[in-house]
């Protein structure tokens, strides 16, 4: 009987033992299948708050835009073009640079006309912009309009 056994003590490895890399690979890949909805559902904006009204805008020096659903334009309730209403702001951003803007679209208007505003307020370089919405109802459903 022998003792030894045949096989040689020091033998060298011949193949890499890939096994726990993709045990970790795998871990890793579930984490971060499992974080990134959550972190994209989290983003919720925060809008600052003031305890002093001191630096709003007074509401007589500010433009009141309205767009009803037919897509017509009033600034003050002047019905104007989009052409009238950047020159107009243009004018009003000359005389005083922070000239601020509220902006009041109808809950049914389409996005891109919103933007078209927007882009003008952009062009003549007001920055100073607010949008006008009224707080949600849930009781009814739609929201208060």
């Amino acid at each position: 009987m022998r003792r030894h056994s045949s096989k040689h003590s020091l033998h060298t490895l011949t193949e890499l033992n890939i096994t726990p890399m993709l045990d970790l690979v795998f871990v890793l890949l579930i984490i971060f299948m499992i974080t990134t909805p959550l972190i994209e559902n989290s983003m919720d904006l925060v809008v600052p708050k003031s305890s002093t009204a001191a630096g709003a805008a007074n509401p007589a020096e500010t433009f009141n835009i309205s767009i009803d659903k037919n897509n017509v334009l009033k600034i003050n309730n002047d019905v104007v073009t989009p052409e009238d209403l950047e020159s107009r702001l243009a004018a009003s951003r000359q005389e005083k640079a922070d000239t601020a803007v509220v902006v009041r679209p109808h809950f049914e208007l389409p996005i891109q006309k919103f933007i078209a505003v927007m882009d003008i307020l952009q062009r003549v370089g007001i920055t100073k912009v607010g949008v006008m919405t009224l707080k949600d109802d849930p009781k009814k459903g739609e929201g208060a309009r």
